[in-house]
């Protein structure tokens, strides 16, 4: 049999569709030969739109002539039933690990739609909207003088990604989280920045490939000097040394996700977050 390279793969949910997208993409990720066309289909709640998401399935097969992936997170067994009788190969997310759960447990689980994602602990839920609106808030070196309420601040040079992974922080784990661009005034004198000599165990310092950067800095304002590779391999090499200097730990966001790069801050700083 030719081996396909090309596949569709479908994340079919009775509510947001974010816990079948994260688990099957992460399944997914190990088929590195692969390429795959990623089609979300969330709220499919009842059985009349389970019937036309299985006919969607089914023209996919079709056209592919082969059958999609389907990793589904329903929770009504009318509507699971319609999906696995469509043309594709079904990954029943809740069922593969729910059932061996209740085993080990000795309960029945609720088995309630959206249940990953419900307000369970308000608490938490507000802490994480105030973390997300301490880190707009903090952005890009705003707001200096609230940085004794930061839990961890990022630091370094523009667009070396300390906004989103802020962001991603603030909204996964509750983290309050401040970021402050390194300046040619800050790196040329190779001292810790005047607002952050106070807080040194809060830094976290990120790092990019000077390429990269020059690329991504060329695309947000062309033919200038803050654009040219000599400039960012200059910031780039003076952030490090600073970062060595002062015994501030950081990361090379090159190739990694704002998922990786925020899990690797969590653990080497010992922040556990408040989201759970």
């Amino acid at each position: 049999m030719t081996e396909n390279k090309k596949r569709t793969a479908f994340f079919i949910s009775d509510s947001t569709g974010i816990t079948a997208e994260a688990l099957g993409s992460s399944l997914l990720a190990q088929f590195e030969g692969l390429q795959f066309e990623r089609v979300i289909l969330p709220y499919i709640d009842t059985a009349a739109k389970a019937h036309s998401a299985a006919e969607k399935i089914n023209r996919v097969a079709a056209r592919d002539g082969v059958a999609p992936i389907i990793f589904d997170t329903i929770v009504n067994s009318e509507v699971r039933d319609i999906i696995k009788n469509s043309e594709g190969f079904t990954v029943d997310i809740l069922s593969t690990f729910l059932s061996p759960l209740e085993d080990a447990l000795g309960i029945k689980s609720s088995f309630t739609v959206g249940g990953a994602h419900s307000v369970t602990n308000e608490t938490n839920y507000k802490h994480r909207i105030d973390a997300v609106n301490y880190a707009l808030d903090n952005d890009d070196g705003a707001k200096i003088d609230r940085y004794n309420l930061a839990e961890l601040i990022l630091v370094g040079v523009s667009r070396s990604g300390k906004t989103p992974t802020s962001l991603y922080l603030a909204l996964q784990t509750g983290v309050f989280v401040a970021n402050y661009p390194l300046t040619d005034d800050d790196l040329d004198n190779g001292r810790i920045p005047r607002p952050l000599a106070a807080y040194r165990n809060k830094l976290y310092g990120l790092t990019i490939d000077p390429e990269r950067l020059a690329m991504i800095r060329t695309e947000r304002r062309a033919n200038a000097r803050y654009s040219t590779l000599s400039q960012c391999e200059y910031e780039v090499r003076q952030a490090e040394v600073m970062f060595k200097r002062f015994g501030i730990p950081y990361i090379d966001s090159t190739h990694a996700s704002i998922e990786e790069i925020a899990t690797r801050i969590l653990v080497d700083t010992g922040l556990r977050g408040h989201s759970k």
